[in-house]
């Protein structure tokens, strides 16, 4: 079997390799890829919990015990969580992680047992992935699988060093095969596992809460922001050309009436009505009388019209006269 050391020291290299592999396949995040690579360097050593020495059970339960609620700070957050309530609901995992998870092992648990099972490495995972992050992501499932890649590191290790190569012709031990396995010896701790797999495979798939993380994906195709449909400008309307007229007297139009297209009429001068009132009032008007002509407006009373009109000049022509 595997010492403490070699476990730990395989499962950091594995880890680190994992940590490349996602930051060359995905570009996700360098802090990322270094949580992935640690996780799975801390599972390598997880199946030594049932371990009758103390060193590996102490040490994974202490690295359990202080990772577990700082993974599990972004859950708090997406929940609405501050920070005081954070560490107040960190101590106490802590707690019973350090101090009551050890205890309560050392009693249920007997060396290579289901620890050592490729059910308990999926319990593994399914861990991870429940305490890691909110919400459906690439990263979770990256996190997650970093911790069952870490804990079957640990199991194949100790299938490898189950046989002897002394003699240059490998040689089976007695613990060949009690690493990856399905099944324990004692019924009742293989229908426990299974039990608490079924368990959490249902929390996990139900787990779908929003995601509080942008996409994880560091190379994504840039989206466009979307175009604001506004509304159109109000533009005023041109007004129609008004003809010049040499006689009318310039005029200051008030601000309050609009020279627009509404207010023109279809007449085919293009003269609106104002125009028409304004110029016929003002306008000189000329009225032939005896004597000197003189001028009147438009508001003074017409005289009436007796049909006169000016004499016309006689032409006067050769055949007019007598001898002819």
């Amino acid at each position: 079997m595997a010492g403490f050391h070699t476990h730990i020291a395989v499962s950091t290299a594995v880890g680190v390799g994992y940590a490349m592999w996602g930051g060359a396949q995905y570009d996700l995040p360098l802090s990322t890829c270094l949580l992935a690579g640690g996780l799975c360097s801390v599972a390598g050593i997880m199946p030594d919990l049932d371990s009758d020495s103390g060193i590996p059970a102490r040490e994974t339960i202490s690295l359990a015990a202080a990772l577990v609620p700082m993974l599990l700070f972004q859950r708090f957050q997406a929940h609405g969580m501050s920070v005081e309530h954070m560490v107040l609901a960190g101590a106490p995992i802590y707690l019973v992680i350090r101090f009551g998870l050890g205890s309560i092992l050392k009693s249920v648990s007997v060396h290579r047992g289901m620890f050592h099972s490729i059910p308990a490495a999926i319990i593994a995972g399914l861990i991870g992935y429940l305490i890691c992050d909110e919400g459906v992501s690439l990263v979770r499932y990256y996190k997650a699988f970093a911790v069952t890649l870490g804990y079957m590191t640990h199991l194949m290790l100790d299938e490898i060093w189950s046989l002897d190569f002394g003699a240059g012709v490998p040689r089976v031990k007695k613990s060949f095969g009690t690493a990856l396995k399905l099944f324990g010896d004692d019924p009742g701790a293989t229908l426990t596992t299974y039990c608490l797999l079924g368990l959490l495979t249902l929390f996990a798939s139900n787990d779908k809460g929003t995601q509080s993380t942008p996409l994880p994906f560091a190379k994504r195709t840039p989206v466009r922001a979307p175009v604001v449909s506004r509304p159109p400008t109000a533009v005023r309307p041109t007004s129609r050309r008004v003809p010049y007229d040499a006689n009318q007297p310039i005029q200051q139009f008030p601000d309050e009436v609009r020279r627009d297209a509404a207010q023109f009429d279809d007449s085919p001068r293009g003269v609106s009505r104002w125009d028409e009132e304004q110029r016929d009032a003002n306008r000189p008007i000329a009225v032939p009388r005896s004597g000197s002509p003189r001028t009147r407006t438009a508001q003074q009373p017409e005289l009436p019209d007796d049909d006169w009109q000016p004499p016309k000049a006689a032409r006067r022509t050769r055949l007019d006269d007598d001898w002819r």
